[in-house]
């Protein structure tokens, strides 16, 4: 039981939740240790605010998933979870962990809460909606970057990662539509209402448009943002930037990956590569050329 509660928690997606520490990075505080465990405990908190949210969207799409010809092997629908104790810890865990973040800092507290009131509200109408239903994964991701901000008290963060991560965002969730939509064909809108909506020639230009806006803020952002080193060296991260999102395309248009962000993320090994890559050329930048 605990392992297929677990199991509906989704600890592989929780590599989403790596962005809270965005904040700290560019704040130039990465090695605060203060502010370090402060973004480590925010995390945790992160990761179990959103497996309840897996939980109560597993609950709510419990019959639709047993039609998904992957979900239904998930705890819930295939009935290795009963619907009582997934109802039990998705009341309970939030009950422990939004207190907690209220004490850790009031801000993050509210993020997280209003993350979690977010969530919900996807899980039971949002998701329906069409191109609403993106937005919001977008804004999932945004509110996973502003709940590091109180944590390290930022005053170097740029408004310019906001809108990059928007953006990028946007891309992982039109390119997570395009999967839905290529793997289910037909049966499509009854596994999500939303995907009546779509087609693959809406969600391709929209994934062109996307690219091109989140490569082009990345850009601006690398030598017009105030908190830079002034010697522009921040550019030098670019050319990593542009390789993991021509990967990401060749990923979701050539091997028919991209139903989940987690899913690529720790299978691709270039992908994974050029992440640390930039994550090292970051922290080069940031803390050593500045």
């Amino acid at each position: 039981m605990i392992a297929s509660l677990l199991k509906t928690m989704r600890p592989k997606q929780w590599v989403k939740n790596v962005f809270i520490f965005a904040a700290l990075t560019f704040d130039v505080k990465l090695f605060n240790v203060y502010y370090l465990t402060q973004t480590i405990a925010g995390f945790v908190l992160l990761c179990l605010i959103s497996g309840t949210v897996y939980i109560i969207n597993d609950l709510a799409d419990i019959e639709k998933d047993r039609q998904h010809p992957k979900k239904r092997n998930r705890p819930l629908a295939s009935g290795a979870l009963s619907t009582r104790v997934a109802l039990a810890a998705g009341v309970l865990v939030p009950l422990f962990a939004l207190p907690l973040g209220f004490l850790l800092n009031p801000v993050f507290g509210a993020i997280l809460a209003g993350y979690l009131l977010l969530q919900i509200a996807y899980s039971f109408w949002l998701k329906n909606v069409v191109i609403i239903d993106v937005m919001l994964i977008a804004a999932g991701f945004l509110l996973r970057v502003a709940a590091g901000v109180p944590l390290v008290e930022a005053e170097r963060f740029s408004p310019w990662l906001y809108i990059c991560m928007t953006l990028l965002a946007l891309l992982i969730g039109f390119g997570k539509r395009r999967h839905e939509l290529v793997l289910l064909q037909e049966n499509a809108n009854m596994h999500r209402q939303s995907l009546e909506e779509y087609n693959l020639s809406l969600l391709d230009h929209a994934i062109s448009i996307v690219t091109a806006s989140t490569l082009l803020a990345y850009a601006l952002y690398t030598f017009s943002a105030p908190n830079l080193p002034p010697n522009h060296t921040m550019m030098l991260t670019i050319p990593f930037v542009l390789y993991g999102i021509f990967r990401y395309l060749y990923l979701i248009h050539v091997k028919g990956m991209g139903g989940t962000p987690e899913e690529i993320a720790l299978s691709d090994r270039p992908l994974q590569a050029a992440f640390v890559l930039w994550g090292l050329s970051v922290i080069v930048v940031m803390y050593f050329l500045g």
